[in-house]
C-alpha cells in the first residue's frame, strides 16, 4: 500500500513528459512553415480536382482526419487507402486531383509504389514527411518536414509525437486553405446542416413560424379574439397588421398584464392602446445565433421576421431555438 502514492506520481510524472514532448513537437514545425508551405497552398488552391489524402497505419488515421478537415471547411477532399489503391482503387484518381501523401519515414512501401501511378496518371503530390531526403519526399512535388526529434513513447517507437505534428500541420493546412478561400459561417453552415455547430449557424427561415403559424390581428380586431389569436398559436404575442399584412406593432403577454387593472376592463380597450410600437424585427437570412443574442440584449422572446417592405414573413420564438437543440 505504501508503494501507491509513489506509483501514481510516476504515473502522472510520465503522462507530463507526454504532453511536453508533443507540444513540443508541434512547435518544433513553426519555424520551419514558410516557401514549401506556401507553394503547397497554391497548389492546392488551383487544384480543379479533389484532394486525396493517403497513408497507411497511424498516419492513414491522420489522414481521414485531415480529409475531413479540409472538406468540412470548402476543400473538396477524401481518404484513399493506399494498400486498397494499388488493388484497384487507383480508378479514382484523375489527372487534375492533388495527392497529400503522409508517411514519417518516407518509405512505406505501399506508398512508395503508389509514385509511379501517381505520375503516370499526371496528379500532383505532396508530400508530408519526417524524411526529408526518403523515396517519397524525393518524388514529391512539394515536401512538408514535420519531422520531430522523438516520439513521446518512452521506447521511442509508438507514433505519438509524429502523428500530432502531422496532424497539426494537416490543421494549419486546412485553416489556411478556408481563409485564402473566403471561408464563411454560412458556408459552415451549409456544409454542416445536422450538426450542433450547423444547426447554431441556421438561418430563421429555417426555424420560424410561417403562414398560418403566424398570430396576427389587425388594429380592428376584438380583443377577446387578440387573446384568443395569442392562445392558439401559443408563442406569448400576436403581430398587429394593416390591410397588406405590414407589421404595425406586437401585443405581447407583457403587454396584456401591463394593462390589467381592477378598474380597467381589458376586454374594453382597442388593440392600438396597448400594443407595443416599432417592435424588433429581423430578417429571415438572419442566423440563429444572431437572433439569440439579440433576443438575450433586449431581454425578449420573440422576433418578427419581415421582408423589405416590413410585410411579415414569419415570428420566431426563443423555445423554438432550444427544441432544436442549437444552443
Amino acid at each position: 500500500m505504501s508503494q501507491e502514492p509513489a506509483r501514481n506520481q510516476d504515473d502522472v510524472t510520465l503522462a507530463r513528459k507526454v504532453l511536453r514532448t508533443e507540444a513540443a513537437a508541434i512547435l518544433g514545425l513553426v519555424d520551419r512553415l514558410g516557401e514549401e508551405f506556401q507553394r503547397v497552398v497554391e497548389m492546392l488552391l488551383d487544384c480543379q480536382g479533389r484532394v486525396i489524402v493517403t497513408g497507411m497505419g497511424k498516419s492513414g488515421i491522420i489522414c481521414r482526419k485531415i480529409a475531413a478537415t479540409l472538406a468540412s471547411t470548402g476543400t473538396s477532399a477524401f481518404f484513399l487507402h493506399p494498400a486498397e489503391a494499388i488493388h484497384g482503387d487507383l480508378g479514382v484518381l484523375r489527372s487534375d486531383d492533388v495527392v497529400l501523401a503522409l508517411s514519417q519515414s518516407g518509405e512505406t512501401e505501399e506508398l512508395v509504389r503508389l509514385i509511379e501511378a501517381i505520375r503516370r496518371i499526371g496528379a500532383k503530390l505532396i508530400a508530408m514527411t519526417g524524411s526529408p531526403q526518403s523515396t517519397l519526399a524525393q518524388a514529391a512535388d512539394v515536401t512538408l518536414d514535420c519531422g520531430i526529434p522523438h516520439e513521446a513513447c518512452p521506447m521511442n517507437l509508438v507514433p505519438t509525437a509524429s502523428t500530432t505534428a502531422s496532424l497539426a500541420l494537416g490543421d494549419a493546412l486546412a485553416m489556411t486553405l478556408a481563409v485564402r478561400k473566403g471561408f464563411r459561417e454560412e458556408d459552415f453552415a451549409y456544409l454542416h446542416p445536422g450538426g450542433k455547430l450547423g444547426k447554431r449557424l441556421m438561418r430563421l427561415e429555417s426555424v420560424m413560424h410561417q403562414g398560418g403559424q403566424v398570430p396576427t390581428v389587425q388594429v380592428s380586431t376584438p380583443m377577446p379574439d387578440v387573446i384568443h389569436e395569442m392562445s392558439s398559436k401559443r408563442l406569448g404575442m400576436t403581430c398587429v397588421a394593416d390591410d397588406r399584412g405590414h407589421l404595425i406593432g406586437i401585443v405581447t403577454d407583457g403587454d396584456l398584464r401591463r394593462h390589467l387593472s381592477p378598474t380597467a376592463n381589458l376586454f374594453s380597450l382597442r388593440v392600438d392602446e396597448i400594443m407595443t410600437r416599432r417592435p424588433v424585427t429581423v430578417d429571415r437570412s438572419l442566423l440563429a445565433v444572431e437572433a439569440l443574442r439579440i433576443m438575450e440584449e433586449r431581454k425578449i422572446t420573440s422576433l418578427v421576421v419581415v421582408d423589405a417592405g416590413g410585410a411579415i414573413e414569419g415570428v420566431v420564438h426563443l423555445h423554438d431555438l432550444w427544441r432544436t437543440q442549437m444552443f
